[in-house]
């Protein structure tokens, strides 16, 4: 027996069905049951039975130059492109620890979800194959390139596989990089392949899908609730993970998801006005100016702080309530500007959107230069700098711009 064999123990008048582990040494054998969790058995008196081999579970796929691979081909099916960063949608168990690790290709990933079969063609590429946590703007310039590629190969969407914990952040990014004809669509999950509780499975399904479907879009889509009945679908600059392991962790923040999938019967509806497939050619802008930071303010923050940043080229601010910070922070901050340094104010609170007129404090931050992020997520807000200090010859006018419907309109005069 090997580790990764799917065995069956005897152990008395029980048994255990599940896959082996690497155990520390032969009094106990260690097993991964199917529901995700691992039990350590007394190897004596046990005997082991060989259900399935590891070699013989996860065939070698065949793969094309530059890790490029068509799956299967239908002339009636759209063609649709599988790129994964990594994360737990590509993860697996790590026979050495009991963990799991990102190490799936997208070829594992479609031979491990039978279901995508008959919904289109596939292509698939690896940009990266790391945790999210990991992920770095020189991945999403590489990303945005691999995109573009595919699209220009003549595909009819492309889905982009990543760790949740970044998604927002990478798929904000290729917001701002991308003018898209095609959908782009940025999925993930929330639970690994291995526990029965995964949401890979309908959230790549319910990916595909919005990929096939009419609008031009950078979207996330993930789980709608707890259910395995909906997707939503996130606009990637006003999408928020707000839940660290919930399936339904990503809320779209000012309003309803732009759209929706449904699982079962594979509709997809949208509630909003959206770019229309082939409304755009396609066109990219991959330059970022990586010398922006995102400072969080709380009460008795040293001033040093923003004295440290005098060399940077942009400051996002997550201030209080209307985009404040305590007034000690202002000739720190005015100095800054005179500088070169481009900062924008945003808010902590999840809804709603800076006001610099209300009170003092707000029209002192408007005086000397500090530009409103309006309603923008502080972190969208972040890539967004990067993207505009490298790609725009006026910052200020174009932090106040929606781009890329990361700025919402008012539509009340207390929004």
């Amino acid at each position: 027996m090997n580790s990764g064999d799917h065995v069956r123990v005897y152990q008395n008048d029980s048994s255990y069905e599940g896959i082996l582990l690497p155990s520390p040494n032969d009094q106990y054998l260690i097993l991964k049951l199917p529901g995700g969790y691992n039990v350590g058995i007394s190897s004596e008196g046990a005997s082991i039975e060989l259900i399935t081999a590891e070699s013989d579970q996860l065939p070698t796929p065949e793969t094309g130059p530059d890790d490029i691979s068509n799956i299967i081909f239908d002339e009636d099916l759209p063609t649709i492109s599988l790129i994964t960063t990594g994360g737990t949608i590509a993860s697996t168990i790590d026979y050495r620890t009991g963990a799991v690790t990102s190490q799936f290709d997208v070829t594992d990933i479609l031979r491990s979800i039978p279901d995508l079969s008959g919904l289109a063609n596939y292509r698939s590429k690896i940009v990266a194959n790391i945790l999210s946590e990991n992920m770095t703007p020189s991945i999403w310039q590489d990303l945005a390139k691999a995109i573009c590629e595919e699209i220009e190969a003549g595909v009819d969407g492309v889905i982009v596989m990543h760790g949740t914990d970044t998604m927002q952040y990478t798929a904000a990014a290729i917001s701002f990089m991308i003018r898209t004809p095609v959908p782009i669509i940025f999925t993930g999950s929330q639970r690994s392949s291995d526990r029965p509780s995964s949401d890979n499975l309908v959230n790549v399904i319910c990916a595909v899908e919005a990929a096939k479907s009419t609008c031009a879009e950078v979207l996330i889509c993930m789980h709608s609730n707890d259910s395995d009945n909906h997707c939503s679908l996130h606009q990637a600059t006003r999408a928020r993970k707000n839940h660290t392991s919930k399936r339904s962790a990503f809320e779209t923040i000012g309003n309803l998801p732009l759209g929706e999938v449904d699982y079962h019967t594979r509709r997809v509806t949208y509630r909003r006005a959206h770019h229309k497939r082939g409304e755009f050619k396609l066109s990219i802008q991959s330059n970022l100016n990586l010398n922006v930071e995102l400072i969080k303010y709380t009460p008795g923050m040293d001033t040093n702080l923003i004295d440290a940043c005098s060399d940077k080229s942009g400051i996002v601010i997550e201030g209080t309530g209307l985009g404040h910070v305590h007034t000690d922070f202002i000739p720190h901050l005015s100095s800054l500007i005179k500088n070169g340094t481009h900062i924008v104010m945003t808010s902590q609170c999840i809804e709603g959107r800076v006001c610099s007129r209300v009170y003092d404090t707000g029209r002192d931050l408007l005086n000397i230069g500090v530009i409103e992020g309006g309603d923008m997520l502080p972190g969208t807000a972040k890539v967004k700098l990067m993207w505009v200090l490298a790609n725009t010859d006026d910052p200020s006018e174009s932090m106040q711009t929606s781009l890329a419907g990361e700025i919402t309109e008012p539509s009340r005069p207390w929004d």
